[in-house]
């Protein structure tokens, strides 16, 4: 299989199924962010201990949305992948890791379930693609197609 950050993949049509759990995931998250500013945004921030939260609780919702709703339309989802593995990498370290510490390996990897669930699930679709149903693929087939024609 030919990896191509930019195109689609050759993969399975199910893929469309992981898309729309991790994108559907991040993109209601991003939009909580907005809603419900001291329970998920920057009151969530303050208390969890992340520098300058005025600025990264609306810069995190943003981006949740923008490449949740990418990731749905399977569009530039390798690139997409890339900000959101960033973006739970920093929610496991800032808030699974210190309840490690507090209350212990059960409660934490109870918690983090949905955070390492995404995380892999990331992690899948950077490898493997958007899929068949996608716009990746749409595109990609397109420019084949361009080019072919163009080609003497």
């Amino acid at each position: 299989m030919k990896i191509n950050l930019f195109g689609g993949s050759e993969s399975a049509s199910s893929i469309i199924l992981v898309r729309l759990v991790v994108g559907l995931v991040f993109f209601f998250e991003g939009v909580q962010k907005y809603l419900f500013q001291q329970e998920l945004g920057i009151g969530r921030f303050i208390k969890i201990g992340i520098p300058f939260p005025y600025f990264f609780a609306p810069f995190v919702g943003a981006v949740e949305i923008i490449f949740g709703l990418l990731i749905v339309l399977g569009l530039f989802t390798r690139i997409s992948a890339i900000p959101l593995i960033i973006d739970i990498t920093v929610a496991i370290i800032s808030t699974k890791i210190p309840m490690l510490f507090k209350e212990g390996f059960w409660k934490m990897v109870h918690e983090a379930r949905t955070d390492w669930a995404m995380l892999l699930c990331l992690i899948f679709l950077f490898i493997v693609g958007a899929g068949r149903i996608s716009l990746d693929r749409y595109f990609s087939n397109r420019e084949d197609q361009n080019s072919r024609f163009l080609s003497f």
